[in-house]
């Protein structure tokens, strides 16, 4: 709605009060004019009817003539003719038939009925009145009128009288008076107007001038109302309410440029990536956009690394006196031991400078006022505080003091947040290479670092050699004395295996109770000899039981050896294996090289898996199992793996025994289409609504036409996109990190999900978390296994959920054998589980 002006209202409202009045004085004039006019001529009337009256019975005491009578009633008409008054006579038919008749008007029903009521009667008819009096006959009348008695009606006096012209001019003249004084009163209220406006503009004014420059929360606090003049007392009212809103707004308005600074605030607690690697820049371009708004001097942030050390840092705006910063130091010590109880221990503090063009020259220790808070969190284990050093009087100010303490609590949670997730990835990155039972190298880094020793070695021209090491009998003594004995056993085993081995040598947990080990710069001889130093220290080693008594074991190791054997990893890992377990056969508790014969007896067996991956696409000899999926939460199934199988003579086999094989042949994206393929069929044929997981090789995924040819599959049989995903296992055969990026990305424009298999247990694992679009993560089941038992994998497990959730990635945890390790899952808050307690793979797909 749109405001009105104050001085247009003033002048309109006084202009139509003052012609409001006018027009009621006219119409109340009009009223009381009329009404007077009528009872005047009323009396005027009844006197002229009583002077007739009176005229017409002097005359007939002394009797009279019909001249005389004549001359009587056309001598009263003719008194009246040049007035409003219309007199008329009439006699009543006792008078003719004593007298005579004369000519006179019909007598009219109104004369009649005044007649016959013997009353006086008055009517009146829009602007004219009559009045009838009637002619009653006394003893007088009798002496001529004797066929009348006393009381009878001899005849009656009509006066008319129309007074409209009397009325018209009088209107007419009360009109053209208020016309001509009406500008008087319009001029006397338009002076009175402008006297009032200039007195309420002396108001307006003075507010405006104390008002006018108020662009900050700081000059509205410096209005004072009380100097602002007021005209009228009502204004003063009014004041005094300002004053007292501007007394509550001081304590609770904020600046604009606060608030803007509030919401920009916020916005950092986004933490990129780019903030995690370095977070200290960060801290410094905070501070100085922070003094944009308030003078902050210093920030200090100290976060507990270890148990007993504390990292603080100080950052300050500008380059502080040295004084001044030992102050801080003084501040940041004080801050830690105000938390004593949880922070206690060594530290180190450092310095860092936002402006080094900006000097705190003039900087005192009493002008500044340190605001600290608290975070620790149990999972990982972090404790920090956070300090602000800020202007001594901000403090006293309750809108900066919420200003202050927004500012610690979104740098407390964004940087013990950087601090977590820094942990989590140390941790996580520890992990990924090392094994968590034994703490040596994994079977992903093995495999890494054999591929780099065949290249090395070919380069230099050296030898050396790779062994394969069993435990003989470990799954007896597992199973005798419990999965706890069984990783205390490895664990020992482990430390037996470092010990022998030379300094250079690589030592890896391959699976299980299963080692690997290369040689570098090893020849035969000393492989051999590396392999009986190995079986020899195991052979001393005995472990006591839980029940008292002592265990012993021996290994059998198998030997391949660069380039006699082989030039190829997978061929030297595969020969090693081959003679591990041709030891194993031969036994055990020994060591086994290869001769010409097993090296044919080997490749005769890769060919023979060639022979069977071949003959499987010929023959359509391919099957698609499904392996559930459960949602921790709700217990029910919603996800299937699809499984790749080979029927050999009635006997199912797993895609472990042949996938390798498929790749060299280079015939694994073949496989992909033809189970995919059966896999939809079958989604279709039996409705099924839930996810189906597609395990794929990475060699497959790089072939160009793939991705149009699953397309087309989804097309065929109607498979919705969202609810399928592709599920990378990472493998040494990626040989372009670039291309499989580029493959994912378009894997996610098409509408697919994507997900990394086997996550924590190779170097890559992180590159994929940082490049991709990751949907769901799986939990490498090494670490499930022994989730309940190991204190390793238990943390590890944590870090990887907690970072999933920090990055809004679904997990799922393999290798789920029994019911405690499904509770210790849901505990931990893991999405989804998979493994033989859920259910085992089948050919049918499994949902509730």
């Amino acid at each position: 709605m749109r405001s009105k002006s104050l001085k247009n209202y003033l002048r309109t409202s006084i202009v139509s009060l003052i012609i409001g009045m006018l027009l009621l004085f006219y119409i109340l004039f009009s009223y009381i004019h009329t009404s007077y006019i009528i009872s005047e001529n009323q009396k005027v009337s009844n006197a002229i009817s009583k002077q007739i009256f009176n005229s017409m019975y002097e005359v007939m005491k002394k009797g009279w003539s019909r001249a005389d009578l004549k001359y009587f009633l056309n001598a009263t008409k003719s008194s009246f003719e040049d007035s409003s008054y219309d007199v008329e006579i009439y006699r009543m038919k006792e008078v003719d038939e004593m007298f005579g008749s004369i000519k006179q008007n019909d007598i009219p029903l109104d004369v009649m009925a005044s007649v016959k009521s013997k009353k006086k009667s008055v009517i009146s008819d829009g602007n004219k009145m009559k009045i009838i009096t009637p002619i009653i006959a006394n003893n007088i009348c009798q002496k001529c009128h004797t066929n009348s008695k006393p009381g009878d009606v001899l005849g009656a006096i009509e006066i008319d009288y129309d007074y409209s012209k009397s009325l018209s001019h009088s209107k007419l003249q009360f009109i053209i008076m208020l016309l001509l004084a009406s500008p008087i009163f319009l001029l006397i209220a338009y002076l009175f107007t402008i006297k009032m406006l200039k007195k309420i503009n002396i108001s307006i004014d003075s507010f405006k001038q104390n008002t006018q420059n108020i662009n900050t929360i700081k000059d509205f606090k410096k209005l004072d109302t009380s100097l602002i003049e007021m005209s009228f007392s009502e204004f003063d009212s009014i004041m005094k309410e300002v004053s007292k809103l501007a007394n509550k707004l001081k304590n609770i308005a904020v600046d604009k440029d606060i608030l803007e600074f509030e919401v920009k605030l916020l916005d950092k607690l986004i933490i990129t990536a780019d903030v995690v690697r370095d977070w200290k820049q960060y801290i410094k371009d905070l501070i100085t956009e922070i003094n944009l708004v308030i003078p902050v001097y210093c920030l200090i942030t100290i976060f507990q690394t270890d148990n007993d050390f504390f990292e603080v840092e100080i950052f300050w705006y500008g380059r502080p006196p040295e004084d001044i910063k030992e102050h801080a130091n003084f501040i940041a010590l004080e801050m830690i031991n105000q938390h004593e109880q949880r922070l206690m221990g060594k530290y180190n503090i450092h310095h860092s400078i936002a402006s080094e063009d900006i000097y705190l020259a003039t900087l005192t220790k009493e002008d500044i006022e340190h605001e600290s808070k608290s975070l620790f969190l149990d999972s990982p284990k972090i404790g920090g505080i956070i300090g602000i050093g800020i202007q001594s009087n901000l403090t006293k100010d309750p809108i900066y003091s919420i200003v202050i303490d927004s500012i610690l609590t979104t740098l407390i949670n964004l940087v013990g947040s950087v601090k977590a997730i820094h942990k989590y990835t140390e941790s996580l990155e520890y992990y990924a290479t090392r094994d968590p039972l034994t703490g040596i190298f994994t079977q992903r880094v093995f495999r890494e670092l054999l591929l780099y020793e065949v290249k090395r070695a070919g380069r230099h021209k050296y030898e050396f050699g790779v062994l394969m090491i069993d435990c003989d009998n470990f799954k007896p003594i597992n199973d005798k004395y419990g999965h706890s004995f069984g990783d205390d056993f490895l664990k020992a085993f482990a430390k037996i295996l470092e010990e022998s081995k030379r300094d250079e040598d690589i030592l890896a947990r391959y699976g299980g109770d299963e080692f690997a080990m290369i040689l570098p710069e090893s020849d035969k001889n000393n492989s051999y000899t590396v392999a009986q130093r190995i079986t020899a220290a195991i052979e001393k080693f005995k472990l006591e039981t839980p029940d008292g008594h002592q265990v012993k074991i021996t290994a059998s190791i198998g030997i391949a050896m660069f380039p006699e054997h082989s030039t190829e990893p997978k061929e030297l890992f595969n020969i090693a294996d081959s003679m591990m377990y041709r030891a194993k056969n031969e036994g055990k508790n020994t060591v086994r090289s290869p001769n010409e014969f097993d090296i044919e007896e080997i490749h005769k067996n890769t060919q023979d898996k060639a022979m069977i991956v071949l003959d499987a696409i010929a023959n359509d000899n391919i099957f698609a199992h499904f392996q559930p999926i459960m949602d921790v939460q709700s217990g029910k199934v919603e996800i299937n793996e699809l499984l790749m199988r080979i029927d050999m003579d009635n006997t199912l086999l797993s895609a472990s025994t042949f996938i390798e094989t498929a790749e060299s042949l280079g015939v694994v994206h073949k496989m992909d289409y033809i189970v995919i393929e059966k896999a939809f069929k079958k989604i279709q044929e039996t409705n099924y609504k839930g996810i189906l997981f597609i395990n794929l090789s990475p060699k497959a995924l790089v072939i160009g036409e793939f991705l149009k040819q699953i397309d087309k599959l989804a097309h065929q049989y109607d498979i919705d996109k969202n609810k399928i995903v592709f599920e990378i296992t990472e493998r040494e055969t990626v040989k372009s990190f670039a291309l499989l990026e580029k493959f994912v990305n378009n894997l996610k424009l098409e509408g697919y999900r994507f997900a990394i298999d086997d996550f924590g247990s190779g170097f890559s694992t992180f590159h994929y978390i940082k490049k991709f679009p990751i949907d769901f993560i799986k939990i490498d089941g090494e670490f499930i296994l022994n989730l309940n038992n190991d204190k390793k994998d238990l943390a590890f497990v944590k870090s990887i959920v907690a970072l999933a959730k920090e990055l809004e990635v679904l997990t799922i945890a393999e290798f789920v054998e029994s019911e405690e390790v499904l509770g210790s899952l849901k505990d931990i808050k893991v999405d989804y589980v998979q493994g033989y307690h859920i259910g085992r793979p089948s050919d049918k797909l499994h949902s509730d």
